[in-house]
């Protein structure tokens, strides 16, 4: 029987990779006198340019943070180009919560042939060496960056915090200056922390950063996040639901639904709970309801759509 592309968990089957290119194929490694990794041209410190050369490299880089692998081919699907451009394009907006691998399946059909590449375009998502399907349609660079925002939310709540360092993009130059450190130690302990699955700590270090810094936006998302999964651990999900059913104005049964559907990808599920309720309540009450939409919308990120739209039906409600 022939396996079906991503069945199968675990590592990918590199067998096919260890050939030599036949004569005359294009190289598809690191052009001479460029970094290591780093794509002749690239715009991005997060993103390389894939080949059989670093393949292997470019898979084990998974389990330090997410790698994401976007095939596309230039002669048989020019959208699949764009996408490949446009994630390369805002790969550095996620300062290293993601690595993108950008494989070009005509100058590398081996690789497409070794994770069974159905067609182009395809972004997949590799975690510990396991691939994952993402994308497989080119879509605007709006809502492709609202998907990665997304992906990297769900991620941070499944405790995977990890970061690439970045690449260089240019050879360093003798005396210009000391080389920046690749992570900001700052969030450091937070993102330990909610490795080892200890939200109290997580919570006290991401506040110790806030009452540091107030404008520190990094900070306030991670807290705002670490905050919903304080509220929500241990807690039934059906029975959380159904008390949440029985009670449509009790503001801590709404208000902890909320929180489970933001886990649960539901974001705007979560957002228009909440709305409502702000509809529906005065005084004490609705201001605790808004006081919670806005620590989620912190959670999600400002310049998430979805938290445009809700702010937008927040203001509707108040006023």
């Amino acid at each position: 029987m022939t396996q079906q592309p991503f069945s199968r968990p675990g590592a990918i089957d590199l067998s096919g990779l260890g050939q030599r290119p036949k004569p005359g194929a294009p190289s598809t490694g690191s052009p001479a006198g460029a970094p290591e990794g780093a794509p002749s041209g690239a715009t991005s410190a997060y993103a390389v340019r894939v080949g059989e050369e670093n393949f292997q490299a470019t898979i084990e880089a998974s389990m330090t943070a997410p790698v994401l692998l976007v095939f596309f081919s230039p002669t048989r699907s020019p959208e699949s180009s764009r996408l490949a451009e446009d994630t390369e394009a805002i790969s550095g907006e996620f300062e290293g919560r993601f690595l993108v691998g950008l494989v070009d399946i005509d100058a590398s059909p081996q690789i497409a042939q070794a994770m069974q590449i159905p067609s182009v375009p395809l972004v997949v998502a590799v975690i510990d060496g396991r691939p994952m399907p993402l994308l497989q349609e080119a879509v605007p660079l709006e809502e492709l960056r609202t998907a990665l925002a997304q992906v990297v939310q769900q991620l941070t709540t499944q405790g995977i915090t990890g970061r690439h360092q970045p690449r260089s993009l240019e050879p360093a130059v003798e005396g210009e200056g000391e080389e920046q450190p690749a992570v900001d130690p700052r969030y450091a302990a937070a993102q330990a922390a909610l490795e080892a699955d200890d939200v109290d700590t997580a919570v006290a270090e991401y506040q110790k950063l806030l009452d540091a810094n107030p404008a520190d936006a990094e900070a306030a998302a991670g807290l705002a996040m670490a905050r919903v999964l304080q509220r929500t651990r241990g807690v039934d999900l059906q029975q959380a639901r159904e008390a949440a059913a029985a009670s449509p104005d009790d503001v801590a049964a709404q208000t902890l639904v909320a929180d489970l559907d933001l886990l649960g990808g539901h974001v705007e599920d979560a957002f228009t709970r909440l709305v409502e309720l702000v509809r529906r309540t005065s005084g004490e009450d609705r201001d605790a309801v808004r006081e919670h939409l806005l620590g989620l919308f912190g959670a999600v990120g400002n310049d998430d759509q979805r938290v445009l739209r809700g702010r937008q039906g927040l203001a509707s409600a108040l006023f």
